[in-house]
């Protein structure tokens, strides 16, 4: 594992301080010769999600050796034929999945997703270097009970269809607060796609805002509903996360009665009495329509805020 310290040199980089952790990577902030910020991503084994906690404090700062609260780490998902398995990835996957991510973000831009700038090798492992995008988290801006815009997720939905159509990103496939910067200017990027080595059968996502462990489109729906869902309510819609039936052939009776229990939750209304009826139904159709994608939810959004 590398660890990098402030004032250290990797590569053409200095770094300035550290960003924050994911479920297998950590983030610095680092300067080039001529000044230029950055954001370092750099391979990490300390396991993810529910197992982040086992190995880390829980801290009111962000460090490396430690999770703040306003992280929600995601978790490495197996696809087997039998099924799905979360476990940890060894050193050798972490670093297959941040040279995919190389490749992902090369080959997607967009306005609203980070840019990746290089990926070199230190000490033997690959550090991606991204630019470093000023602003607040989602997940900072909930905490601070903040001002939500729903412009920002109808920005997000128009970015993930532009880049579905022309072929260069089918999903994002881990959307959530954490993985959402809103900009000073009020521009929104997202970051971290979901890692994936597809020949594999793996893919890094957080299951409380993928809980059917999507793998197309209909990931990112479910994840901007369940998010609209916190921020009118301050709970999930869902605990007990992945969908025990996740990630395999849901064509029985048994798994389609499972489906329907999973998928009962509080509606947002009875938990906060001011939830406009209009955006609840938003939030019900990204939870439970099969076939409710992005133009459906951009058409939503677009009616909702011209009434509101």
């Amino acid at each position: 594992m590398i660890k990098l310290e402030v004032g250290e040199k990797i590569g053409a980089y200095r770094v300035v301080d550290f960003i924050a952790r994911g479920g297998f990577s950590l983030v610095y902030l680092a300067e080039n010769e001529d000044g230029q910020r950055f954001a370092l991503k750099v391979g990490d084994v300390a396991g993810g999600g529910r197992y982040v906690t086992r190995f880390l404090e829980i801290t009111d700062v962000r460090q490396p050796e430690g999770i703040s609260p306003d992280e929600t780490p995601a978790e490495a998902i197996f696809f087997r034929h039998d099924g799905v398995r979360i476990d940890f990835l060894d050193v050798h996957e972490i670093d297959e999945l941040i040279l995919n991510e190389n490749m992902l973000l090369k080959g997607a831009r967009s306005p609203n997703l980070v840019d990746v700038h290089e990926c070199f090798q230190h000490e033997g492992r690959p550090i991606l270097v991204m630019d470093y995008v000023r602003g607040k988290t989602l997940r900072q801006k909930i905490r601070a009970l903040e001002g939500i815009r729903l412009n920002w997720f109808l920005t997000i939905v128009r970015s993930l269809q532009a880049m579905e159509q022309n072929g260069t990103l089918g999903c994002h496939g881990d959307l959530k607060p954490e993985n959402i910067i809103v900009k000073p200017s009020g521009g929104v990027v997202m970051i971290d796609p979901a890692m994936r080595a597809d020949e594999r059968g793996v893919i890094t996502t957080t299951p409380h805002y993928n809980p059917l462990l999507l793998r197309d489109s209909r990931a990112d729906v479910m994840g901007i509903g369940i998010m609209l869902y916190e921020i009118l309510t301050g709970v999930l819609p869902f605990d007990e996360v992945p969908w025990q039936y996740a990630g395999r052939e849901q064509g029985g009776e048994t798994e389609r009665l499972s489906l329907s229990y999973f998928l009962s939750y509080t509606p947002p209304k009875e938990l906060n009495p001011n939830t406009p009826e209009p955006l609840a139904r938003i939030v019900y159709r990204c939870l439970t329509v099969a076939e409710y994608g992005l133009p459906e939810l951009e058409e939503d959004l677009v009616d909702f805020l011209r009434k509101g």
